[in-house]
């Protein structure tokens, strides 16, 4: 569970989120029962906010609370701050894996994982153990911890259910309003994915870093945590296997970055057929991906 400053940080950058789009200069803010829903936090959450809000500069005092001006880069929290020890150990993790530190098969401590993202062994065994149940990972009888290996029925069964999410994620974008502060979020991917574009195939190990934003922001719209609990496992999955075919890695990230774009601008043009579409053929590709890393691994071990 995220620390309580961490809880009040998360809720003041959705609180400035809402406010940048719905509050005009010289308005009250909102009650505070209004603003811990929309900040997903607690009253204790919203009040820290308050007063970031009011030493900023922004709002007049704590009893009115009318805003002075509109939220700036620089009210907001910076994202690295965000990131819970769960979070940072799921991506020393998956990093390590993608860069073949950790190639499959491969095992490892909990010290090494907690000193790698910064974290108590603690909260690194918590995560792992909750994680097991993946079965990805596994236990060792006298301590430390292994990769492991799945068959290609549990794969096939992954992929349908990440199809499922993934439309439904669509959906529920399509049924924002306009003025929505995720069409913002939306322009910064598409940038973001166009600059990476731009310096293909020379970049390409950039790709996976930008594969989890992209996926992890259609994902928040479901506002679920069974959701968001089954991409991590998706993200580990996907990438942990395509360790077995390196091969095709350089074409696979290229496509797949053009892929992510045509359901982004479909998104953005709100075309929701164009961007299920454009889904439907990213999903096709990835499992196809995934197939053929799973082949590779099952010739790599049992040979002719």
């Amino acid at each position: 569970m995220a620390r309580p400053p961490t809880i009040f940080k998360r809720s003041a950058n959705l609180l400035l989120q809402h406010i940048a789009s719905h509050v005009a200069v010289g308005d009250a803010l909102p009650t505070e029962q209004h603003m811990a829903e929309l900040g997903e936090g607690s009253r204790t959450a919203v009040r820290s906010a308050l007063t970031h809000f009011h030493e900023r500069g922004l709002i007049s005092d704590m009893k009115e609370r009318r805003l002075l001006r509109k939220p700036e880069r620089g009210d907001y929290f910076d994202l690295d701050e965000l990131r819970t020890g769960a979070d940072r150990i799921r991506e020393v993790l998956m990093d390590r894996i993608y860069h073949s530190d950790l190639p499959p098969g491969a095992e490892f401590s909990e010290t090494e994982l907690a000193r790698a993202a910064g974290t108590s062994t603690i909260s690194v065994r918590e995560f792992l153990i909750g994680f097991s149940h993946s079965g990805l990972i596994e236990k060792k009888p006298r301590g430390g911890w292994r990769l492991c290996a799945f068959d290609r029925s549990f794969a096939m069964e992954l992929a349908d259910v990440r199809q499922m999410f993934e439309f439904a994620a669509i959906d529920n974008f399509a049924a924002l309003p306009a003025d929505d502060p995720a069409f913002a979020e939306l322009q910064q991917l598409i940038a973001r994915h166009e600059r990476l574009g731009s310096v293909m195939p020379t970049h390409h190990k950039d790709f996976p870093a930008l594969d989890r934003d992209f996926h992890a922001f259609l994902m928040g719209r479901l506002h679920n945590r069974f959701a968001q609990g089954f991409f991590d496992l998706v993200s580990l999955v996907f990438h942990y296997h395509y360790q077995w075919d390196k091969s095709q890695e350089m074409v696979r990230n290229e496509y797949a970055v053009h892929e992510h774009l045509d359901i982004l601008r479909a998104l953005a043009r709100r075309d929701v057929a164009g961007a299920r579409e454009a889904m439907r053929i990213h999903l096709n590709s990835a499992r196809s991906s995934l197939l053929q890393a799973i082949r590779v691994r099952e010739m790599k071990a049992h040979p002719a």
